[in-house]
């Protein structure tokens, strides 16, 4: 049995590891950490877990948490990350970060998007938590960078058309709709159900701290530096991500022989479903699930592909991610605990 522990269990994505964590047979969660919620049952601050969690919500220092599991799962902010997980890595321990802290490897780079990096020795170990790119580095690390939502779904979606040549690298456009739980639950009046509902907008135009991250790992797919052009927008509703992805193809291509490269390309990956030619991905279709469903349209009119794709932020675009990196690095099932059927309607 492997003991996991989540630091900073009371948000969206540290509930959400919790849930999948109930369905983990050879994983027990052994401690939970949160400060507003210190000596309260995580049950009790989130009731769909009744009868299945009986955890009491702790407030640990590092020093407290090493000996209470063999995996951490952190879930807190970036900046508060760096300065917990070196503690837990010179103590031996794996973890699965789920900030923004260890994801981007150039130290300058973070800097321009987040603040000060006080942990800049750990950047060459950590690897990019995507298990379709990286599954080997991954089984190997003791430090996993869990990659953002938008982009698992960005990424997932121009993977074998970059590493294919099948697309220019100077023309790639990245339009994305996300729900609300993606701001995380503390209250702030952007996602109040009042400025949201019933209404569609953009926010973070050019300027999103996502970008950098996906840039990096397009790169490194192109083997050349890779600028894209990105805006996220925020839908009235509480989870999934549909990215729609535009680029100009390198010469003409069939719907089917594009099929054909992300068939090739992602073979027997069980958490990317790939839609038949002329259907496309929807984020009710994988909802509470890992999956990430992958559509695209050849518009031979104008020389491009249209790519779609669509994942859960809370599963496959955070926790469930980082359940399957957990898998990995301690040598489980990749699947375990993840055999959710998407919920419909």
């Amino acid at each position: 049995m492997i003991n996991v522990g989540i630091v900073g269990a009371s948000g969206y994505t540290g509930v959400e590891l919790a849930r999948l964590l109930c369905n983990c047979p050879d994983v027990k969660l052994t401690v939970a950490t949160s400060r507003q919620y210190k000596g309260k049952k995580l049950a009790e601050v989130y009731p769909n877990l009744a009868g299945l969690v009986d955890i009491v919500c702790e407030d640990l220092k590092t020093d407290e948490l090493v000996g209470r599991a063999d995996l951490f799962f952190t879930a807190v902010p970036h900046q508060t990350a760096m300065a917990i997980v070196p503690d837990l890595l010179k103590a031996g321990k794996k973890v699965v970060d789920l900030s923004a802290d260890f994801r981007l490897h150039d130290a300058e780079v973070y800097e321009k998007w987040y603040q000060k990096h006080t942990a800049q020795e750990f950047l060459a170990e950590a690897v990019y938590g995507l298990p379709e790119l990286h599954r080997e580095k991954i089984a190997d690390t003791q430090l996993v960078a869990n990659p953002g939502c938008y982009p698992t779904s960005v990424i997932l979606g121009l993977a074998p058309l970059l590493q294919n040549g099948a697309i220019e690298n100077e023309s790639i456009i990245v339009d994305s709709k996300s729900g609300t739980s993606g701001a995380g639950r503390a209250a702030q009046t952007g996602t109040l159900f009042c400025e949201v509902t019933e209404g569609f907008k953009a926010y973070k135009v050019a300027a999103h701290r996502h970008t950098p991250e996906m840039e990096q790992e397009i790169s490194k797919l192109c083997q050349k530096q890779v600028v894209i052009s990105f805006t996220p927008h925020l839908l009235p509703m509480s989870r999934g991500i549909l990215s729609t992805i535009y680029a100009e193809l390198s010469k003409p291509f069939s719907d089917s022989e594009v099929h054909g490269l992300y068939k090739d390309f992602y073979g027997d990956e069980h958490f990317v479903r790939l839609c038949e030619p002329g259907s496309f991905p929807a984020t009710q279709f994988v909802r509470g699930s890992n999956y990430c469903d992958i559509g695209f349209k050849v518009d031979d009119r104008t020389g491009r592909i249209v790519i779609l794709s669509a994942i859960d932020n809370l599963v496959k675009g955070a926790a469930g991610q980082a359940v399957q990196n957990m898998n990995i690095m301690c040598n489980l099932p990749e699947t375990s605990g993840l055999l959710t059927v998407p919920l419909f309607p």
